[in-house]
Parts: C-alpha cells; sequence; structure tokens
C-alpha cells in the first residue's frame, strides 16, 4: 500500500521547542504513525531553536509576500521528525518564547506569526513544493485554526483537513479589523465563517471548516460540548458532533523508560518497584527535605495556574502534613501562588521544596522517585504528566475530568478487590476532596504490598501511542478514502 502523506501544522514540535504537551504529541505521533503506513512531514514556524536544529535544510519554495515580507520554505529533518520550516526571521527569529515575549507579554503581531503558519500550510496542501503531495492536513490548536478557513475559502480543490483542539481555553481571538491583512474575504466575517464575538476566531475557524475535529480524549470531547466546559464554543461543537471524537493522547515510551532513563539515580521496572528508593532519596536530598523511605513523597510537576488546582493544592497542604507526607513541586506560573507556595515551604522547610521554572531532568527524576503525583486540575484536555506518573511507579491524585478519569483507574473498594487500581480520583474539584484522596492514597500507602500492586498494575498499562496511532490512521484514511 502506498502510504498516505500527512502534513501535520503545529506551533511547537518536542525535542525542538516545547512549552506543554502539545509539542509532545507533535513529535510522538509521526513515529507510531509511520508503523501504520502514513508519512508524516510536520510545517513548522522558522523559531532560532528550530532552524539551529536542522540537518540539511533545503529551500524548496520561495514566497514573495508572506505578511510583511519574504518567506521561504525549508524541508528538513530534525531529531528524527520530516520537517518544512518556514524561514521567516522578521516573524520568528526573537527571543522568548513561541508565543511570549521576555516581559511575558504575548507578542504583538501573533495574528500574523501564526496566520502564515496555516497560510503555508494552505499553500503546501495544494501544491506548493512540486512532487509533494498532501493527502490529508492536520492542524493543531488555535495557531493552526486559519488552514481550515484558508481552504475553504480558497475555493479550489483540497485535501480533507483535521482540527485537533488540545486545550479549549485557548482559541486565539484577534480584532476583526485585521481581517483584510490576515488574507481574509469580507464575506468571511459573519457566524458562518471566522467571526467570534465580534473578533476573529483562529480556533473557531478550525473547528467550523475542518472535516474532522478531534480532541484529546473521550471524555474532554464531551465535555466541551457542555455549556460548562464549553467556553463559548459549545454551540458551534454540538452542530459538528457528528465529526467530532475524543482520541486519547500517549506519551513516547522511549524517551519515558523507567528501565534506561539516564536522569534517575536508579533503573526499575514494574517487576521491582522497589528500586525505586534510591530515586525518592536522591529527590529528598536535593530538594532538602528529610530524607528517609518512612515519609509518603507528593510531587507536582504543572503550570503554576488555578486551572491547574495549584491553590487546591495549598489548601490541602495541611492534610497532606499531617500524614506525615513531603511535597516536592516543580512548575511555574501565577505570582500569587508561586508566593504562596514559598511562604508554605518557608514555614515547613523539611517536608517542601519548590524548584520554580521547568527542567526536563528533574521532571524525569520526580517521576522516578516519588511516590504520589497530585493533578486536581479543574479541566483537563488529557493530561500527559499522569501517563509519565503511572509508567515511572508514581500513583497519580487526578480530579475526575477530562483525561483524567479516562487514564487513571481510581483504586476505590471494588478496584481495589479485582486488583485493578491505579490511582486515586477525586470529585467535585474542592480542598475538602483533595485532602480525603490524600488521606485514602496515604492510608494504602501504609500497606506495602498493595502499594506495589497498584504500583505494578500502573507501570504495565499500555501508555505508547500504538494504539491512539491506529485511530488517527483510520481517520486519515477514511478522509482520503482509502482503505486498509
Amino acid at each position: 500500500m502506498t502510504p498516505l502523506n500527512v502534513l501535520a501544522v503545529a506551533s511547537e514540535v518536542f525535542p525542538l521547542i516545547k512549552t506543554g504537551g502539545l509539542a509532545d504529541v507533535a513529535g510522538a505521533l509521526p513515529e507510531a504513525l509511520a508503523a501504520q503506513g502514513i508519512a508524516v512531514r510536520t510545517l513548522l514556524p522558522g523559531y532560532r531553536p528550530v532552524l539551529d536544529a536542522l540537518e540539511g535544510g533545503v529551500a524548496v519554495a520561495s514566497l514573495d509576500e508572506l505578511f510583511g515580507g519574504p518567506a521561504r520554505i525549508v524541508a528538513a529533518r530534525a531529531a528524527g521528525l520530516e520537517l518544512f520550516v518556514i524561514d521567516a526571521p522578521r516573524l520568528y527569529a526573537r527571543d522568548g518564547d513561541p508565543y511570549r515575549g521576555p516581559d511575558g507579554r504575548d507578542w504583538p503581531d501573533n495574528a500574523f506569526r501564526f496566520a502564515a503558519l496555516s497560510r503555508v500550510a494552505a499553500l503546501l496542501a495544494q501544491d506548493a513544493v512540486p512532487g509533494y503531495r498532501v493527502d490529508v492536513v492536520h492542524a493543531h490548536d488555535w495557531q493552526a485554526g486559519l488552514l481550515p478557513a484558508y481552504l475553504h475559502y480558497a475555493g479550489a480543490s483540497h485535501p480533507a483537513s483535521v482540527m485537533t483542539i488540545h486545550n479549549l481555553a485557548f482559541q486565539g481571538q484577534f480584532p476583526a479589523g485585521l481581517l483584510g491583512p490576515l488574507g481574509l474575504p469580507t464575506d468571511a466575517y459573519s457566524t458562518d465563517g471566522v467571526e467570534y464575538y465580534g473578533a476573529i476566531g483562529f480556533l473557531k475557524a478550525g473547528v467550523l471548516f475542518a472535516d474532522r475535529i478531534t480532541t484529546v480524549s473521550p471524555t474532554y470531547a464531551a465535555e466541551i460540548c457542555t455549556p460548562s466546559g464549553g467556553m463559548g464554543m459549545h454551540g458551534l461543537l454540538r452542530s459538528r458532533l457528528d465529526v467530532l471524537n475524543g482520541i486519547l493522547n500517549a506519551i513516547d515510551i522511549a524517551v519515558w523508560d523507567p528501565a534506561h532513563d539516564p536522569h534517575l539515580v536508579a533503573h526499575f521496572d514494574a517487576d521491582l518497584p522497589t528500586a525505586r528508593s534510591a530515586n525518592k532519596a536522591a529527590l529528598q536530598e536535593r530538594f532538602g527535605l528529610r530524607r528517609g523511605p518512612d515519609k509518603p513523597l507528593f510531587a507536582v510537576i504543572s503550570r503554576l495556574t488555578e486551572q491547574k488546582g495549584i491553590d487546591l493544592v495549598l489548601a490541602a497542604l495541611p492534610a497532606l502534613l499531617a500524614s506525615g507526607g513531603q511535597l516536592v513541586l516543580l512548575g511555574s506560573g501565577d505570582a500569587w501562588l508561586q508566593n504562596a507556595l514559598q511562604q508554605a515551604a518557608a514555614a515547613h522547610r523539611d517536608a517542601i521544596g519548590l524548584q520554580f521554572g521547568y527542567d526536563e531532568g528533574l521532571a524525569h527524576l520526580i517521576q522516578g522517585g516519588c511516590d504520589v503525583l497530585l493533578m486536581p486540575s479543574r479541566f483537563e484536555p488529557c493530561g500527559l504528566t499522569q501517563l509519565c506518573a503511572m509508567r515511572y511507579g508514581a500513583l497519580p491524585i487526578v480530579a475526575h475530568v477530562g483525561g483524567l478519569c479516562d487514564t487513571v483507574i481510581d483504586a476505590n473498594e471494588m478496584a481495589l478487590a479485582e486488583g485493578i487500581g491505579t490511582g486515586f480520583h477525586f470529585s467535585p474539584a474542592v480542598p475538602e476532596m483533595l485532602a480525603s484522596a490524600i488521606m485514602r492514597a496515604h492510608a494504602i500507602w501504609r500497606r506495602p504490598e498493595l502499594w506495589h500492586q497498584l504500583q505494578q498494575n500502573a507501570m504495565r498499562l499500555d501508555v505508547g501511542w500504538n494504539g491512539p496511532a491506529a485511530k488517527y490512521a483510520a481517520m486519515y484514511r477514511e478522509l482520503a478514502g482509502v482503505r486498509g
């Protein structure tokens, strides 16, 4: 069978550029799809770290005008990925993360920076590069949301499109006056076009015009169709239920492999999870906590926001500490949460350790050494951290929302009787229920034989990409009219 050619369009791809889970998905999915007979090439903005990582880049097309000046489309490989990269320094060669400058504010020209991503993708889908044929285009999140709209308004024949919503909270809304400068026709500004609450909605455009819409977990797909979870877009999403589907995210099990992870002090697997104890001791030492196996070690690896429930962690700290527990935290976010965490750590220096920012190696060590991972998100499209935790034998405590309840099996009485638990759920997302889940986890942690059984259950789960990739491949084949 001739491989299908899928053009993936994303604003970040691990390990080249990453701010969140989108990058992990965009980086790991192509390899898994290759095993399904799907050839993926990813279009990515030419940020400095991306251009620096390219292996043997070749300019395959030139554009005289791309929102203010010329640009090149470069074909290259990097980190095992087949890429197209937009070489447009005025748009992408700047300090800061992909979306914000050093001052923490969004780049003022983000509308054009990411419209350019969609515009180039639309050109590639319409044979801009001789010899490259696209069967399906796959747009990821609002940054690629204009792609289906550009294809729609081009009027010509074009490949089918998929729009994946990684987080509906980020929708990409820009002033209506940019309609013409973004290259959209006048009649596009309507409720049947890109207009969205008096602005231009990038994600709204993708949801409206894509041939298929996916989210990153089945439960999240249902939640976003409700007034409480739809964030203003539930009506449109409900009108497109026939093409909306949730495909669960996964992780790269070669990157997240406790038996070979170079970031761990000691390696282990599901047959010998007790070997984790050396990583726990190293983690306690690194954060200046009292060393010893007799303290349950809880961890948070997260953006520090209310969406992620970090305020709930603060409110539940008395219960965690009263049980003799310790807490390590890695992440950054809202200043008021960081300040509150610092105050708590100052009051409990031997029990709470913090590192603000992100450190990939430390994230691996935390997963390999903590006993319990806290993920009390108020909403969570899928979440990847809990998948990494289970792979590493750290049992997650999760709010019963989105992909968290799709991936973690609550160790309730029936699950314990059947020997199938992998973590702990709580609902609703309030401090008292999180505290109750912490105490429930602690009670089981004090029963080592039962705890080790739950660890082994978690570590033996299939959290890799083979299953989800097969679902994506089937969708692509259906869209391209290919069976097999």
